[in-house]
């Protein structure tokens, strides 16, 4: 039966200077055994979205954690709710290490856009590592009369309420970007919602609406094959897989950024030895240069960070996005 006392391995001192110089030795070298034999068994990895980038670096980094582990560490996909329902369960999931979660900026945007959340995206969770961005593209269907970002802007301003935009949802990063876009330029175009990005993506194909705002992997074959016209990488600079995309800066929107960041949490309460044993691999494997060609080869950058630099960079990206939604007057129960 487990018992609730830590198994101890004790260094013993030399015979000399007492019973109490000995205790004292002891408890100050006193080393729990389980402490150096994470993990132990299969780790979870929870993913709340399984499409596009997200499920990209889940499948890579289970693969690539679990042979560097010496454990298997799977990808369990929980999708729905903006991301809520997998980050709810990952946070209610016991602090041990063998739960992690595949975060995004969708733990940044919910705060300010629920009412009522089950965690608290910051309390609740403890940081591993930023692992990647992705930068969004501002795309047309090609019917649109625009080459240009400015130009998509006077047609808009020229015909409001005529041009419609497509996102993965209410408060999903994609739908925020473009209510960014709209606040800066002045302009009224209809939000058309869908379950997924993916959904939106395939209706702007078919020409149902204009304009939708995208993560770069997924756009590349269609504006390659000029299917969808690219009018601006929402960045501070061209990206390599779509060079004559101009950035949102050459667009003339220099502040128009967003870029879907991924990164990985765990349950608050994981042992500080499991913390930097995770921080360290996974910033290993991301380096790797295989890695690091196949996922630059769609688009996705490599960026990782310690954990109090990923924990900062989550406080600052909920306090940008806040404003944004407080601005565009966007509230979901």
């Amino acid at each position: 039966m487990p018992s609730n006392c830590s198994k101890l391995a004790f260094t013993f001192p030399p015979a000399h200077g007492g019973v109490g110089a000995v205790l004292a030795a002891l408890l100050t070298t006193a080393t729990p055994l389980h402490a150096q034999k994470y993990p132990e068994k299969t780790i979870r990895l929870i993913s709340p979205y399984p499409t596009g980038a997200s499920q990209i670096l889940a499948l890579l980094i289970s693969e690539k954690l679990g042979a560097a582990l010496g454990q298997l560490v799977y990808a369990d996909f929980r999708p729905g709710a903006g991301g809520n329902i997998g980050m709810e369960l990952a946070a209610k999931a016991p602090a041990d290490g063998y739960t992690i979660l595949q975060t995004s900026a969708s733990m940044a945007i919910g705060p300010s856009l629920y009412k009522k959340l089950s965690f608290n995206a910051l309390r609740d969770f403890q940081p591993i590592a930023q692992t990647a961005n992705v930068p969004n593209v501002i795309v047309i269907h090609p019917s649109v009369p625009a080459k240009t970002l400015k130009e998509l802007v006077q047609v808009a301003k020229a015909s409001p309420g005529k041009l419609s935009y497509g996102s993965g949802g209410v408060g999903s990063s994609n739908h925020l970007a473009s209510e960014m876009l709209k606040a800066m330029a002045g302009i009224n175009m209809i939000h058309v919602p869908y379950k997924g990005a993916s959904i939106a993506l395939t209706h702007i194909l078919s020409g149902e609406i204009d304009v939708v705002t995208v993560t770069v992997p997924a756009t590349i074959p269609f504006i390659n094959g000029g299917k969808l016209r690219g009018l601006a990488v929402l960045a501070t600079a061209r990206v390599p897989t779509l060079p004559n995309v101009p950035s949102s800066k050459e667009a003339g929107f220099a502040d128009l950024l967003c870029d879907s960041w991924y990164g990985v949490k765990v349950p608050t309460g994981v042992r500080a030895d499991i913390v930097d044993r995770l921080n360290s691999e996974l910033r290993k494997l991301m380096h790797a240069p295989d890695t690091v060609k196949q996922l630059t080869r769609v688009g996705i950058d490599v960026v990782t960070s310690s954990p109090a630099e990923f924990q900062a960079f989550v406080k600052a990206d909920t306090e940008r996005w806040a404003k944004v939604v407080r601005e565009a007057n966007i509230r979901l129960e």
